[in-house]
């Protein structure tokens, strides 16, 4: 009898910047090389151009780019007077930027659960902290739109007229979102997005944006940026350096053309893993049975900057497709509320018990516009072949 020999499945990475560059090569190409001629490297043109463009996707006025999405966080708020003495909830559940920016304005951050289902901040347990006692100087709400989907905004629509609050939106990861049909980046007073190179929408360094409806905001916003500055040298107040570069603003407007197409493939991508994680007789409504596939609300349009599955199994599972070069990622490992360096805000284990059950459990699986259907074939065979 002849030998059979078992191979492993083919390697599938997390992510993989080399496909879209090679698409869209020498439109970048050619959008560095006209800043460089330029000579404007630090909000030239192409910084306004982007703005435009931004704002016109987001269905808003004003859209000031920046150097970071950790900078936007904290310039959307500082832009609308958040500061010493005022509180903003907002999620355990997120990456460190959306609690630290609140402690750069100088804020008090108060943490509330996030819905078992979407990840997402929790309108009712938010408003379980506004009726407590650490609730009157409550002046913002930060949802954030995690994973690309959109919090409950009618939800928090309703907490901002009875409570008189402030809406501010983490939407790092959710540019080209939706909720009933309004964008991401329209829903709040202001907003704030990541451009990191991981994101649907990536610049190829570090770059940020604040959207906002508000012309004050927009003011403000864009002093703060430039060191307080409304003419050069003369500070009236005390911002920082957190200026969008030409360079980036002129890659992102190339691939901002792409995002809607990007967009509806990583939709696409998400039925597919649906289907063959249900054709694999893996799904199941808890952790206990199976494993629990992400969960769309019907009023969100989602953008899938992570397809991110459920399972008891989370590290075992990791640690099996790591072995046969399958990749993947937890976000987020470690809830705010239990990060060393956030422990003066008084939480404990236990404060957040839906958030922590969710950092024990969550895996988000390889997914970007590139990634080819025989890829996740290979990562749901592969995790089919764990669980048998």
């Amino acid at each position: 009898m002849a030998d059979v020999t078992i191979r492993d499945p083919q390697p599938v990475p997390m992510l993989d910047f080399s496909r879209q560059f090679a698409i869209l090569r020498q439109e970048i190409l050619d959008s560095i090389e006209a800043v460089c001629a330029s000579q404007h490297f630090i909000l030239g043109p192409q910084v306004t151009s982007f703005e435009h463009a931004a704002a016109l996707a987001c269905a808003v006025p004003h859209a000031i780019g920046c150097a970071s999405g950790t900078d936007a966080i904290w310039l959307a708020l500082a832009a609308a007077n958040i500061g010493p003495g005022d509180a903003v909830i907002t999620t355990p559940f997120s990456f460190f930027a959306t609690v630290s920016a609140i402690l750069r304005c100088g804020a008090t951050p108060l943490l509330a659960d996030i819905d078992p289902a979407t990840f997402n901040l929790s309108a009712a347990s938010v408003e379980e902290v506004l009726r407590s006692t650490v609730g009157k100087n409550v002046k913002a709400v930060l949802p954030v739109h995690l994973y690309g989907q959109c919090a409950d905004w009618d939800a928090f629509a309703a907490l901002k007229r009875n409570h008189n609050l402030l809406l501010i939106e983490d939407a790092a990861q959710a540019f080209g979102a939706t909720w009933n049909s309004v964008p991401a980046g329209a829903l709040g007073d202001a907003a704030a997005f990541s451009f990191y190179p991981t994101k649907n929408l990536s610049a190829m360094g570090d770059a940020g944006l604040v959207t906002t409806t508000s012309a004050a905001i927009d003011d403000h916003a864009r002093v703060l940026r430039a060191h307080g500055m409304r003419r050069r040298y003369y500070h009236d107040e005390i911002g920082w350096n957190s200026r969008l570069d030409s360079i980036q603003a002129a890659v992102l407007e190339v691939k901002l053309r792409y995002l809607p197409k990007w967009n509806q493939q990583r939709r696409d991508h998400a039925a597919r893993y649906d289907q063959l994680f249900h054709a694999a007789n893996l799904t199941a409504s808890n952790v206990s049975e199976g494993i629990v596939l992400p969960i769309t609300d019907p009023r969100a349009g989602h953008v899938f900057h992570q397809y991110v599955i459920r399972t008891s199994r989370r590290d075992e599972l990791r640690q099996y497709l790591a072995e046969r070069k399958i990749g993947s990622e937890i976000y987020y490992p470690v809830p705010l509320h239990l990060q060393t360096s956030l422990s003066q805000l008084g939480y404990k284990q236990g404060d957040f018990p839906i958030s922590e059950a969710a950092a024990h459990e969550v895996l988000a699986l390889p997914m970007y516009p590139e990634l080819r259907e025989d890829e996740q074939q290979t990562v749901v065979d592969t995790i089919a072949t764990f669980y048998a």
